[in-house]
């Protein structure tokens, strides 16, 4: 073969490799800051694992932040979804400065949007509105709760982010009682389940109970937990209320409807069996906040435990 034709075919190699790069859709995932005690709200170390899993899915380029809101904006060029996984509230990264309008303008070019655990809480008066535009739905005070308890998940919708994904319960601290769009309208419910009555054990409060969901649990009326959302303007939204817990995602069935709803919010098209993806009890001690150096310096008479502790021996284990 001649080295001119060897030439013209690297060439076309490298046009078709560059095509194929630029064709990925890039999804931002924002790492919230450090929060919690060990095992619990480690969004560093749990949005690098979502980060690891989705890096060889064919189609999309994660670009991860950590630390809250990115100190480069420009990392949202070009980006065809994001993801927050942080502390809500008042501390939401969404809400600072003008983070709400940033997000704005992304959202009326459809990029999708998505949530995960205290990430889907914000103020109603600041973000509340935005969120179920974006969303469709969001953890409003006063009128969700946030308990934990043992979800189990036996009847999944027909939907592309269940994709693959088998009936399983997990032990979390799942919120429900969302505040959902008027009449769920673009609302496709995920997961869902009736949550013990238990779980409202708690005296009312902003997070803790109401007449409403009171009410609502005494009819025995199913909770969602997860949920997709079909803007009116072509943009996807999802919400997942789990992740307080960073020993679940290590857990299959959990970890993939993640997986396959960054990849629906992002428009690219779920494998018929969802994202393949496989994490160890190695891969879950990766990345953790240095919570027990804080604590000590905070309180140098308590010991901390070990960083592995609250990691479960048996990832992977069947539901």
């Amino acid at each position: 073969m001649s080295t001119l034709r060897l030439f013209a075919l690297g060439f076309a190699f490298a046009l078709t490799t560059a095509a194929l790069c630029a064709a990925d859709k890039k999804i931002v995932i924002i790492a919230g800051s450090q929060s919690h005690g060990a095992g619990e709200h480690e969004f560093k170390a749990g949005c690098s694992l979502i980060k690891k899993c989705l890096d060889s899915v064919p189609g999309v380029k994660p670009v991860l932040t950590l630390d809250g809101w990115p100190k480069d904006e420009s990392i949202f060029e070009g980006a065809s979804a994001v993801f927050i996984y942080s502390d809500g509230g008042g501390r939401h990264p969404a809400i600072q400065g003008g983070n709400l309008k940033t997000l704005g303008k992304l959202m009326d070019k459809a990029v999708g949007f998505a949530c995960g655990h205290y990430g889907v809480e914000v103020p109603k008066e600041k973000g509340g509105a935005e969120f179920l535009q974006w969303m469709g739905g969001y953890f409003e005070m006063h009128w969700s709760v946030n308990p934990h308890w043992t979800a189990e998940f036996t009847n999944l919708p027909k939907h592309p982010i269940t994709r693959g994904v088998q009936p399983f319960k997990v032990n979390d601290e799942w919120y429900y009682h969302m505040r959902f769009a008027d009449g769920m309208k673009g609302v496709t419910p995920i997961l869902s389940a009736l949550p013990p009555a238990k779980t409202l054990d708690r005296p009312d409060g902003p997070h803790s109970g109401n007449p409403a969901v009171r009410e609502a649990i005494a009819k025995g009326e199913t909770q969602h937990v997860a949920w997709a959302f079909d803007r009116p303007n072509g943009g996807r939204g999802f919400g997942f209320t789990g992740g307080h817990f960073h020993k679940n995602w290590g857990d299959d069935n959990f970890r993939k409807v993640v997986l396959n709803a960054l990849l629906w919010v992002a428009k690219v098209e779920v494998p018929a069996n969802g994202v393949q993806s496989t994490v160890t009890v190695d891969d879950l001690k990766q990345n953790l906040d240095d919570k027990e150096k804080k604590k000590a310096a905070a309180s140098p008479a308590v010991k901390a435990p070990k960083s592995e502790s609250f990691i479960s021996p048996t990832v992977g284990e069947k539901k």
